[in-house]
């Protein structure tokens, strides 16, 4: 029998369970939706409101799982040998995704052997981040804390540094900060989706933050302070978009009062803004209070299976949707130009709660190996 985990621990796995689905739901729509093309930020005069919303709820699954990452990481050397162990276990755990990265998650999004693109995505910047971190662990949290919030509130300062290819700066920045293709060779390309910096801050935030869901802490306490960062956090987005003047592109008004709210919403991804991540973190605090006051109900339970088990989730859904792509191709062919897809957001959504449906059983049934076979060490990095 294994243990009931206690409500701070059942928290972050609903949380992240609850993202992962969102996850599920943007995947679906890049793979039946992919003739819908949408921009970073969203061009909101051409975009469905259906669609505009549905990426936008996607938007807090990358910065609330690198958060989660980042205090699960304080977690795991509460609960082994401090930050010798940590530092270890984020230095081996960070090399692994990011070879998974350029190997089996690629391979899933292309099915191309040998490939001719590598995208570097969220995995890949998670494991950079926990390389980054293996590092970090050992500052005084207190400058830890700081140095994550200058990387994720001061990083926008640096929007108007570019480096063209060829300049012996240009790969590193576009790992750092600036989108950008690196030319391996005549027949490989390798695309850095995720810049690095914000996401690093965010991972470094998490661990900071990991104190006040150790054992001995009181959860009344926790649950105040998670409240008070939520807050600040919300109140610097507010702030900040109405005074349009830093930390994303200037939103305008739209003819419509809904067109407005979109453009007021209408945040830039790629790297993450502040006003991005001080949305969406602060979001995903106030769903982690949520979840603690409400960890038993069943909703919390089914979330926090997927949250067991993120990795192999992550994984079993990008070969499951590349599987149903291939073989729609295969039946109908392409019904939009090069793609097949749906012709609206709707299957998108009814897609997105069959294979919720479909793939619980798995991903329960490998939540449950990992739990209670502790002694096969590689289970804990998925």
């Amino acid at each position: 029998m294994t243990a009931i985990p206690s409500s701070r621990l059942h928290s972050i796995d609903a949380l992240r369970g609850l993202v992962i689905l969102f996850m599920l739901l943007d995947h679906v729509r890049e793979t039946f939706y992919l003739h819908m093309q949408v921009s970073d930020p969203m061009d909101v005069s051409q975009t469905d409101p259906a669609l505009f919303f549905s990426r936008t709820l996607a938007h807090l699954c990358a910065p609330v799982f690198v958060f989660l990452t980042g205090l699960s990481a304080f977690l795991y050397g509460e609960k082994h040998e401090g930050r010798t162990a940590v530092s270890r276990f984020l230095f081996k755990r960070g090399l692994f995704l990011v070879a998974l990265e350029i190997t089996l998650v690629n391979f899933a999004w292309t099915f191309q052997l040998p490939p001719s693109v590598i995208y570097l995505q969220v995995i890949w910047a998670i494991g950079l981040s926990m390389l980054a971190l293996s590092i970090l662990v050992w500052l005084p949290r207190a400058v830890l804390a700081a140095l994550g919030l200058l990387l994720v509130a001061g990083h926008n300062l640096l929007d108007g540094v570019h480096v063209m290819p060829g300049d012996w700066a240009y790969i590193p920045w576009s790992i750092l900060h600036d989108r950008g293709w690196i030319e391996v060779g005549d027949s490989l390309r390798l695309r850095t989706s995720y810049p690095l910096l914000p996401w690093i801050g965010v991972i470094a935030l998490g661990y900071a933050a990991g104190p006040w869901f150790g054992r001995t802490t009181d959860s009344a306490q926790r649950r105040r302070n998670l409240l008070l960062c939520a807050a600040a956090a919300l109140g610097t987005f507010v702030v900040l978009r109405l005074c349009n003047s830093y930390g994303d592109k200037p939103w305008t008004s739209g003819e419509t009062a809904l067109q407005t709210l979109m453009s007021f919403l209408n945040i830039t991804k790629y790297p993450p803004s502040l006003l991005f991540l001080a949305l969406t973190l602060g979001i995903g605090l106030l769903l982690l209070v949520f979840f603690e006051r409400r960890g038993q109900v069943n909703l919390a339970r089914l979330l926090a299976v997927f949250g067991a088990a993120p990795m192999f989730f992550y994984l079993l859904h990008l070969y499951v949707l590349k599987l149903m792509y291939l073989s729609s191709m295969a039946i109908w062919g392409p019904n939009h130009g090069q793609y097949f897809g749906f012709d609206s957001v709707l299957p998108v959504w009814l897609c997105s709660l069959l294979l919720i449906v479909v793939l619980y059983p798995p991903v329960r049934w490998f939540a449950r190996l990992k739990a209670r076979r502790r002694d096969i060490a590689w289970l804990k990095y998925f």
